[in-house]
């Protein structure tokens, strides 16, 4: 058998990602270790440190190393109130480099001032490094030995978990830089580049369809699903996949692609394998933390409370949003923190130095995520929970016409959300039951990176077609420490907007000469106050 120096999987890797993207400062970041892979433990090494996303200190935000920390800003979850939570400052350091997320500028790398760019290319480069750390392992794992019933488990748990990450990254991937999926076209929209071989490749890449993306992240979840159903070991957290992850993410690939039928048979294959459902009346602690019984699966950490507390001030979360909460519904209550205009996300675990400070207090919440030593325990963007299955199922059955399926499971969560004595069943039926399945998902699924995803597949959906203008105001302060307003504009995506894709990033195209982009609208704005 041929050994695989360790070392020369690291180098493929970062030539690979050389020719993915414009950035050349790979090679400083890896030593050159002279292990060589020999069994499939060395590849599960590998997959673990370098496949997989990893948890991230919540205060260690930055728009320029984290995975797609923007994507809670581009659509109707965040807003901004000018007095913050406490009135100490506007904002901080990394909140000029949202601007041109949070408005929807031709450009994200848009500065505030319109003269400069900031890099725009940082979620893209990591992602496609960690396709290529699967495409290498991938490529590795039949080179190892499988004689014995160990040897084989341990490729099923390899070759599957590989397969599932893949398929995640490219969806990922297609949900930012593609048009939502729609089968009259998805054979001709552009999507992003597809690579699924180790071969280093000296050549300037382009962009594979919509459909053409699709079909290989269905290919690598069913793969996934072969290999991760065979291997019989239990996952030893949520932080690695197995069959039940790869059933859920199936059954939201199935659902952007507006597949009825196999969105609810993945569905209910999550609901039969793991029902969990968090009763929020008898629960005590924090809800997103590890050892919540609806997790499947977690990858990074959650960025969602530095958004509020480091990144900028007076963000917060829509009041739109918080008060579409019922009285009665324990998510408000549980979920967020409210101090005057502002409301803050409170889903995940807060400093322990501070479970017993004064949560009335106007400090209270710079306080409660301010312990350099809180590690955010589940993802604020790859996140996979029980939940999600129901309201999967939920919607494929209404657009099936099958309203009864649909309110039966829509009324099983909601019954784990609301007090006790509340009547929280949904009656509804037809289009005024989709309505309200779309509105139990983004109440359900708020800040966990689904809303604008969600949003733009309800664009094109076939049955019952949605799209309503969103607004964000933004702030010029005198300076980025103090909260003296010198002017407020606001910004619209309209309904149906070209900016419900992102453009490439400007450091690819500038690398892939002739690629091309995803057009958007010069963004005009509204003067409110000088």
């Amino acid at each position: 058998m041929r050994h695989l120096p360790y070392r020369y999987i690291l180098l493929f890797l970062v030539i690979s990602c050389l020719g993915m993207t414009s950035c050349g400062d790979f090679l400083e970041e890896y030593s050159q270790d002279t292990d060589y892979v020999r069994t499939w433990k060395d590849l599960d090494e590998l997959l673990i440190g370098d496949c997989y996303l990893p948890v991230e200190r919540s205060n260690h935000l930055s728009y320029t190393t984290n995975v797609g920390s923007w994507i809670h800003l581009l659509g109707d979850e965040v807003q901004e109130s000018q007095s913050g939570y406490n009135n100490t400052y506007a904002d901080g350091d990394n909140r000029a480099q949202s601007f041109g997320y949070f408005t929807w500028q031709q450009r994200v790398g848009q500065n505030e001032t319109y003269t400069d760019y900031y890099a725009e290319n940082a979620t893209w480069t990591k992602i496609y490094y960690c396709i290529n750390v699967a495409n290498n392992i991938l490529s590795a794992v039949e080179e190892v030995p499988h004689a014995t019933q160990s040897e084989q488990q341990g490729i099923h748990k390899v070759r599957g978990e590989a397969h599932f990450l893949r398929a995640y990254y490219y969806f990922w991937l297609a949900n930012l830089y593609g048009k939502p999926y729609d089968a009259a076209t998805a054979a001709t929209d552009l999507c992003v580049p597809l690579k699924t071989s180790d071969v280093v490749e000296d050549r300037k890449f382009t962009r594979q369809t919509v459909a053409e993306v699709y079909a290989q992240v269905l290919s690598d979840l069913d793969q996934a699903e072969r290999e991760l159903t065979q291997y019989k070991t239990p996952p030893v957290s949520i932080y690695r996949a197995d069959s039940t992850a790869c059933h859920l993410l199936q059954s939201r690939v199935y659902l952007y692609m507006q597949n009825w039928q196999k969105a609810a048979l993945y569905a209910q294959k999550v609901m039969n394998e793991h029902p969990a459902l968090t009763q929020l009346s008898t629960a005590s602690g924090k809800f997103s933390v590890a050892d919540n019984p609806e997790n499947l699966f977690s990858m990074g950490g959650s960025d969602v409370p530095c958004i509020f507390n480091y990144i900028c001030q007076s963000y917060s979360v829509s009041r739109e949003l918080y008060d579409a909460y019922a009285a009665s519904d324990l998510r408000k209550s549980q979920w967020y923190w409210q101090k005057g205009n502002f409301v803050g996300p409170v889903k995940t675990k807060v400093s322990t130095m501070y479970l017993t400070y004064d949560a009335t207090a106007t400090n209270y919440y710079t306080q409660a995520y301010a312990d350099k030593s809180v590690m955010e325990e589940v993802s604020g963007q790859f996140l996979l929970r029980s939940a999600e299955a129901y309201l999967n199922y939920a919607e494929a059955e209404a657009y099936l016409g099958n309203d009864t399926e649909a309110r039966t499971a829509l009324n099983t969560l909601r019954r784990s959300r609301y007090a006790a004595s509340a009547n929280s069943d949904i009656t509804s039926s037809g289009s005024g039951l989709i309505s309200a399945i779309r509105r139990e998902r983004r109440l359900e699924l708020a800040l966990e990176g689904h809303r604008w995803f969600d949003l733009r597949r309800y664009t094109v959906c076939s049955v019952q077609p949605e799209s309503t203008p969103i607004t964000h105001e933004w702030s010029y302060y005198t300076s980025h420490t103090t909260t003296t307003l010198v002017e407020r504009r606001r910004f619209t995506l309209e309904a149906n907007d070209a900016a419900y894709t992102l453009p490439i990033p400007q450091e690819v195209l500038d690398f892939n000469t002739g690629m091309p982009n995803n057009p958007r609208p010069w963004r005009n704005y509204i003067t409110l106050q000088q």
